[in-house]
């Protein structure tokens, strides 16, 4: 019965290593996604693909601003 299932893993922070409250699925793509942490209080904007995530720095995010 879990074989159709797709597979999924919970986003951990980026700062303090806790899991949040977002998971991912395996097709699951995010970009500039404001992560919330509820154990450290912390916002921060991370990517994601293929189960890697990545922070996203403000200088970057900066730049997409002003195009």
């Amino acid at each position: 019965m879990n074989e159709n299932r797709k597979q999924e893993h919970w986003v951990l922070c980026p700062h303090c290593g806790a899991k949040t409250r977002v998971r991912l699925l395996e097709d699951t793509e995010l970009k500039c996604f404001p992560l919330f942490c509820p154990k450290c209080k912390r916002e921060i904007l991370i990517s994601a693909k293929h189960f890697i995530v990545s922070t996203v720095s403000l200088i970057a995010k900066n730049k997409q601003a002003r195009r």
